[in-house]
């Protein structure tokens, strides 16, 4: 049951040589030039709108979702696809109001906007902020569960499917942005079609178990009705998981902070489309919304289902671990029910979400430390020959530290939910120094700066304060705590600012053209409708 049958092996052999063949020829035959340190960097011109916009997915959508999003499907229900459906409308935001901004004035790396806007001192702190939050929570997480899909549905040991991820995708990014960038559309054309396969199989399972053959509407229906509690996306505080998504906050709280933060103040993220201009750009943006739209059907549906199969006698005995059930289980044990060939086009669609998002990882992760710290630190007279080199040792030492600490996680019941509260320790803060420094000329460096300092300790009180007082302070979800915490940070830096202005406010002020705000017809028709879908989904399963 637990084993990779020689179909599955053959379906993800020609994955690999597909992605590996197409990488090379990326890399040889698309002029790259290999001591460019903006070619290596962010493919500079090189990428179509399609590419960004599978880039920003595959990206994106890692073993986090098909494991991770998956366990919070299983526990939480469909309400998880809040962080994807409001995703959606948040890359629309990005593309007219902050993608333009970074464009006009030539901006390359986030701590670059930051020192540009006000001062090194406030670029390096948040550079060290985000090395550290992309290896240690970022590559950790990705690293380590998909091992343990791995290790789910075939008889690799953990340690071995770690080495091969990692060693995996420290090839691909090596190749630089444009390869990675090219790659991610086979990888997200591969994860899609696996996606959907399994989600499809799972359902007619579902059908099957219920007695009325392979019908797949039927599976949906019986979803609805076995499990109506997994189909309300606004949560009531009665809710066992209110914790985890606090009612009306998905809407009008703290997911907006979390979604802003992630897509258009993220290197990781945003870096596709520095390269490009902003036609292209905001194309590309366009298309990976309406992809966000489809992940929650090849996630959290399987996971749904799988809590369906459970709750009715199925699969108890594979969900459990040490006698407790784990929900991140749900979906390696979905894959392997899938007959020999398909588990493979599922194995290669999972292997694809983790390569192409640890490949994005480790290149922002090298871009922001060539950039923003070697080359203004360690060494400022260096070579484009150079940085590209150190680039390199960059996402092999990164790698290697993330494989090494992966192992710390297995102690962990819904990894997904871990990721998005610790890196939102962060994301109030960022949000508040960005959204300020784009849109208040008078935000001062000394308050960004402030600004920096507190968004770890605002966020960290407001966790333990209530543990520390025995109870007697409120214990709020997470998301509510962003909220507070970015409010706070907010208040703060205005009231900085305004106590003591900067001498000289045109030495750092941003060029912000507001003709660029202006979208195209079709972009327009394209947002309507995607917001479109997005009221009628919100309508439908409030």
């Amino acid at each position: 049951m637990h084993k990779l049958q020689s179909a599955d092996y053959v379906v993800f052999f020609i994955y690999f040589i597909v992605v590996s063949v197409y990488g090379y020829y990326i890399y040889h035959k698309k002029k790259f030039k290999t001591t460019d340190s903006k070619d290596f960097f962010l493919a500079e011109g090189s990428l179509t709108w399609w590419a960004i916009g599978a880039s920003l997915i595959a990206s994106n959508i890692s073993a986090e979702h098909f494991i991770g999003m998956s366990g919070s499907g299983y526990a939480l229900g469909l309400a998880i696809s809040s962080y994807e459906w409001m995703a959606a409308a948040t890359l629309i935001i990005v593309a007219v109001f902050i993608l333009p901004i970074y464009l006009k004035n030539k901006i390359f790396t986030m701590p670059q906007f930051l020192a540009r806007r006000y001062n090194d001192r406030v670029s390096t702190m948040m550079a060290i902020f985000w090395l550290l939050v992309y290896v240690f929570v970022n590559l950790t997480s990705i690293i380590y569960l998909g091992a343990l899909a791995i290790t789910s549905i075939s008889d690799i040991s953990f340690g071995w499917s770690v080495a091969g991820l990692s060693i995996f995708s420290i090839i691909v990014t090596l190749g630089g942005m444009k390869v990675i960038g090219y790659t991610d559309v086979v990888q997200v054309l591969v994860l899609l079609v696996g996606g959907l396969v399994t989600t499809y199989l799972a359902l007619n399972l579902l059908s099957e178990h219920f007695g009325y053959g392979k019908d797949i509407l039927k599976g949906l229906s019986i979803l609805r009705k076995e499990a109506p509690d997994h189909f309300h996306m606004i949560f009531t505080k009665d809710n066992p998981f209110y914790k985890d998504l606090p009612g009306l906050s998905v809407l009008i709280g703290g997911l907006w902070i979390n979604n802003l933060a992630y897509w258009g103040c993220n290197q990781y993220i945003i870096q596709r489309a520095l390269g490009a201009n902003l036609k292209t750009a905001r194309s590309g943006l366009l298309f990976a919304a309406f992809l966000k739209l489809l992940v929650p059907v090849i996630v959290v549906l399987p996971g749904i289902t799988m809590y369906v199969l459970n709750k009715n006698g199925m699969f108890h005995t594979e969900m459990l671990q040490n006698g407790v059930v784990k929900p991140d289980h749900a979906y390696p044990t979905l894959m392997n029910l899938l007959p020999a060939g398909l588990k493979g086009v599922a194995f290669a669609a999972l292997t694809a979400a983790v390569v192409a998002s640890l490949a994005g990882k480790a290149n922002s992760i090298s871009t922001i430390f060539s950039l923003d710290i070697y080359k203004k630190f360690i060494k400022k007279d260096a070579s484009e020959k150079q940085m590209v080199g150190i680039g390199k040792w960059v996402v092999i030492v990164a790698m290697a530290i993330a494989a090494l600490i992966a192992p710390a996680l297995k102690n962990l019941d819904q990894a997904y939910q871990f990721i998005q509260e610790y890196v939102g320790f962060i994301s109030p803060g960022v949000l508040a120094i960005f959204l300020l420094g784009f849109f208040w000329k008078r935000t001062t460096a000394a308050a960004a700066f402030m600004g920096t300092l507190l968004t770890i300790p605002i966020s960290t009180v407001l966790k333990f304060l209530p543990v520390w007082t025995n109870g007697s302070f409120p214990d709020y979800p997470f998301l509510d705590r962003m909220s507070i915490t970015f409010v706070m940070i907010v208040i703060i830096m205005i009231v900085m600012s305004l106590a003591k202005p900067a001498k000289d406010m045109a030495a750092h002020t941003i060029v912000i053209d507001t003709k660029q705000f202006r979208v195209s017809p079709g972009f327009v028709v394209g947002s309507v409708v995607i917001l479109g879908i997005l009221a009628g989904l919100y309508t439908v399963f409030w």
